[in-house]
């Protein structure tokens, strides 16, 4: 589990085919002592586990699933991405809940200044959209936001200088894909309400057979 506070931004050093995925090798500034093989590490908001620990950089496997359905499969060497090193128990939660597991991918279709911040309109698929909130949270590339503004095309975020100075997203564009991972709250919410397809939830009938109408 994570914050979405990002704690180094690293660089690609490179990209080694596998069987089954390819394995990812990053140079980061992250203390040696402070990540070790079989730690969990987001890397651009996606988890994976360290497989191969060096002075200055880590090596962790990508599998196939997650190179298709994250912007990882899209790195090339030399490219930077978002770090951050699991939650600890005695660690401060500086952002909301992050797990790790992406839903999806959005497109950034604007970005926009707004004094000395940005704010950043996002498209994204409607399966990702109905967990997406006004003021909720979401972790896009592995940095933890809230949401700004919620519109029938997607959504927008407000980035404040310190955001846009210490992760990637100062240097992103419009067109580039980002990966997004909605609240998890929302997610239990939206099934126990009878959202998720499962049995049960609350419903109208519910309600009045509990003495609501």
């Amino acid at each position: 589990m994570f914050t979405g506070i990002v704690e180094d931004v690293g660089t690609v050093e490179s990209l080694s085919p596998l069987r089954a995925g390819t394995a990812l090798t990053v140079a980061t500034r992250l203390p040696d002592e402070g990540m070790a093989v079989g730690d969990s590490v987001a890397v651009a908001g996606v988890c994976l586990t360290v497989t191969r620990r060096e002075p200055g950089r880590f090596t962790a496997d990508v599998s196939k699933e997650s190179l298709s359905k994250t912007t990882l499969g899209d790195l090339r060497p030399g490219g930077r991405v978002n770090l951050e090193r699991s939650l600890t128990l005695s660690g401060r939660l500086g952002g909301h809940f992050v797990y790790g597991h992406v839903d999806g991918t959005a497109s950034i279709r604007e970005i926009r200044p707004l004094g000395e911040a940005r704010v950043f309109h996002l498209q994204a698929d409607p399966s990702i959209m109905k967990f997406v909130v006004y003021k909720g949270a979401v972790a896009v590339d592995g940095v933890s936001l809230t949401v700004s503004a919620v519109q029938r095309d997607g959504f927008e975020l407000a980035l404040i200088p310190i955001t846009l100075e210490r992760t990637t997203l100062g240097a992103t564009r419009p067109g580039t894909r980002v990966n997004l991972e909605t609240d998890i709250v929302g997610k239990y919410v939206f099934r126990y309400l009878g959202g998720g397809g499962g049995e049960g939830g609350i419903t109208l009938d519910f309600l009045k057979r509990h003495g609501i109408s």
